[in-house]
């Protein structure tokens, strides 16, 4: 059974131990929280006057407008909601990759710790988080709760969590987004392998729903440079059928070209449905990148990192 300790870094949650993981957008909810709600009620924050109508409390009754108008208007508030936030984790063949600079870590083993970060973070400030675990279709799903034990819970998913097989991430987004009942923050960690239209109509599918999307793309370092010199032996982590060995030398060129252009649309596509989108290497910790990620959402800013 894995333990807290095998997920949770002291030293890491203490380096964010100062960062929210705040929502840029309105969200639904239960609780006193940090994040404003679509819902009006009277308390907390201003939201607008409207016209007295009979049955109304006058105790809501602004009496300055009246003694300016000479007219009864009630004051509505924005009642404050916690975050109701669904942590989607990629646990596709490919995610399985451990490439030479990373000291043994796959990109799975990389973004499990990354998902209890965030998921200690969230129940910290004593909002609501639920894991979902998918590759071709959602394997595993843990509803949100807010209850501090509930690390405990998501803990023991991850630690039963392996790679699977192929991953068609629009068709599970799809799958996914009717099943969402409250709008609240979608986290979805993964390599973002796919086809790009499917994976993007999936992800617009979850905006049009008003879900806050934000997206921590995992690489390995080997992906995004291909240091491969000599002949080389590449398995598919999705297909175990397929196998090639080639001269990389002849294949690097291309890779790089398609690799740009891949990343300068998906980044364009994430911009055009103002998600968040976040690149992490797994030979950097996580909680540098991520630190500075929630410092510049808390101011508001947008966040592309390269």
């Amino acid at each position: 059974m894995a333990t807290v300790t095998d997920y949770l870094d002291p030293k890491d949650l203490s380096r964010l131990a100062n960062h929210q993981v705040l929502a840029r957008r309105v969200v639904e909810g239960f609780c006193t929280g940090l994040h404003r709600s679509p819902h009006k009620g009277f308390s907390v924050e201003f939201k607008q006057h409207r016209q007295y109508v009979p049955g109304d409390e006058i105790r809501h009754l602004d009496w300055k407008v009246y003694g300016k108008s000479d007219r009864f208007y009630i004051r509505e508030y924005e009642e404050e909601t916690n975050l109701r936030c669904n942590v989607l984790l990629d646990a596709s063949g490919s995610m399985a990759y451990e490439g030479t600079r990373t000291e043994g870590r796959s990109k799975l083993h990389y973004a499990s710790r990354l998902a209890a970060c965030l998921s200690y973070m969230m129940l910290r400030q004593t909002d609501s988080v639920g894991l979902l675990t998918f590759d071709t279709k959602v394997r595993n799903v843990l509803p949100p709760r807010g209850r501090a034990a509930h690390v405990r819970n998501i803990i023991d998913l991850l630690g039963e969590t392996s790679p699977g097989g192929e991953t068609d991430l629009g068709n599970v987004f799809n799958e996914l987004v009717p099943k969402l009942k409250r709008r609240g923050l979608v986290i979805l960690i993964s390599d973002c392998f796919g086809d790009l239209d499917s994976v993007m109509k999936g992800l617009a599918h979850f905006r049009h729903a008003k879900h806050d999307v934000l997206i921590f793309q995992i690489w390995d370092p080997d992906e995004l440079d291909f240091p491969f010199k000599q002949w080389t032996r590449f398995d598919c982590l999705e297909d175990a059928d397929k196998k090639h060995t080639v001269d990389p030398s002849h294949l690097r060129q291309a890779y790089l070209e398609n690799l740009k252009e891949y990343r300068e649309n998906f980044t364009k596509g994430c911009h055009r449905n103002r998600i968040d989108l976040v690149p992490m290497t797994t030979d950097q910790p996580y909680a540098d990148a991520l630190s500075y990620y929630l410092a510049l959402r808390k101011r508001g800013k947008g966040a592309m990192l390269k």
